[in-house]
């Protein structure tokens, strides 16, 4: 049975903070695989700076391709919108029988978790690996001492694909942010300029 972490994002673009996490938690947390899941545009939502699902899904192919452990997912462009995580789990649980599916959050999401569709079920079926984020509110009793909570001793980091957008607006270099496959393809292609 393979244990494949699942880390959602809209990955806008996606980041060395990013990478980072998911290596951390590929190197050091009893996952096989970590699959970046990349989620799709919502329909009702206008967002301008939010790029095609599939120039995203194209920019986090090509962050990962020197890592063996984290690969790239589009599963959830093909499933009905709004997006909601206990259907994506139903789904790609019974797409691959054979793997085990855990969720990877940041502990800011984890405050909130109480608040998703069905979070009993998913935490009934998945384990969740959380890591630190700063934040301000407390994280709910209930999940406190959760048995399919766990907390990840990875590194803080406080990069965001918001500040990487508009430091590209605005003529700065963000290049060390970036990996260089993904500066490249960002740089080509005249992301998030205007």
């Amino acid at each position: 049975m393979k244990n494949i972490g699942l880390y959602f994002g809209t990955f806008n673009p996606i980041h060395v903070g990013h990478l980072i996490i998911a290596n951390h938690l590929a190197e050091y947390s009893n996952l096989d695989e970590i699959w970046l899941v990349v989620t799709p545009h919502n329909p009702f939502k206008k967002k301008k700076s939010l790029l095609d699902n599939y120039q995203r899904y194209e920019m986090a192919h090509r962050a990962t391709e020197n890592y063996s452990k984290i690969k790239p997912s589009n599963i959830e462009f093909t499933l009905p919108q709004p997006n909601y995580t206990i259907h994506t789990l139903a789904y790609i649980s019974e797409k691959y029988p054979t793997y085990n599916f855990s969720l990877i959050m940041g502990e800011d999401n984890l405050k909130n978790l109480h608040k998703w569709k069905n979070y009993e079920v998913i935490l009934e079926n998945h384990n969740v690996y959380v890591y630190p984020r700063i934040s301000k509110d407390k994280v709910p009793d209930e999940f406190e001492n959760h048995p399919k909570i766990h907390r990840i001793n990875a590194p803080i980091i406080e990069i965001s694909s918001t500040q990487i957008r508009n430091g590209i607006k605005n003529g700065k270099n963000i290049q060390p942010l970036l990996s260089d496959a993904v500066w490249k393809y960002l740089d080509e292609m005249n992301f998030y300029k205007k």
